[in-house]
């Protein structure tokens, strides 16, 4: 159990650590290497098999040796991972850091939605879920996995921000002006109906998902299933 705890800890290493080097360092030799399409390409294959590398050891690591934060560790997790799915989804519409012909575009226009909580919303919401899945405790799989994703998006989101800058320059810059990294708590209430409805669906599916997938009932179905 030791060694694919030890395999889990490299799996994400690896996973959070290619990243980075592949978007920001090793980006522009690659790409004048292999032109944007086989870049793409071999990015989309490490990422797999890096991830696939973490599912492996992650089920083979022992699913509960912590003792968990118990019933409010809970309420405290599923009431985090609500605005989570809130900004995850909303993230996937308008977004001019995905890769897009409309980013430029997107990134002249006004921030709506979630994007008037910050410029990273689907960073954050990454990075929610994994602060519920710490709050959690319950194995040092979840644990290692979900520092690693919570790290991922925390600074993948400050990285991408001088990525985006010399890919886009002033259409960014605008961006950036407009928008903030540091997300605007204040301003969940008045993102729209549309966000709320998408993230809340989103939360539902995932939450049911958690039993057959995880094997542990999650959000509100740990209490209708019980």
């Amino acid at each position: 159990m030791e060694q694919a705890l030890v395999s889990l800890f490299a799996a994400n290493v690896t996973f959070v650590g290619m990243h980075f080097a592949m978007s920001h360092p090793l980006r522009r030799p690659l790409v004048g290497a292999l032109g944007e399409r086989g870049f793409q390409l071999v990015y989309t294959l490490v990422s797999v098999a890096a991830f696939a590398w973490i599912v492996v050891a992650f089920k083979a690591s022992p699913p509960g040796d912590l003792p968990g934060s118990g019933e409010e560790g809970w309420v405290v997790a599923t009431v985090l991972t609500i605005p989570a799915m809130v900004l995850l989804a909303g993230s996937l519409v308008g977004n001019p850091a995905l890769p897009t012909p409309l980013a430029e575009k997107q990134a002249r226009a006004e921030p709506r939605g979630v994007f008037a909580i910050t410029r990273h919303p689907m960073m954050w919401g990454i990075a929610l879920w994994a602060l519920s899945h710490l709050i959690l405790a319950t194995s040092w799989r979840t644990t290692i996995t979900a520092a690693a994703m919570g790290a991922l998006a925390l600074i993948g989101a400050r990285l991408q921000d001088r990525k985006k800058q010399a890919l886009m320059g002033d259409a960014w810059a605008q961006w950036e002006a407009k928008t903030t990294y540091w997300p605007r708590w204040g301003v969940f209430g008045r993102i729209g109906a549309l966000p709320w409805a998408a993230g809340i669906t989103l939360f539902l599916l995932l939450t049911w998902l958690h039993l057959p997938l995880g094997g542990i009932a999650a959000g509100p179905w740990s209490y209708l299933l019980r």
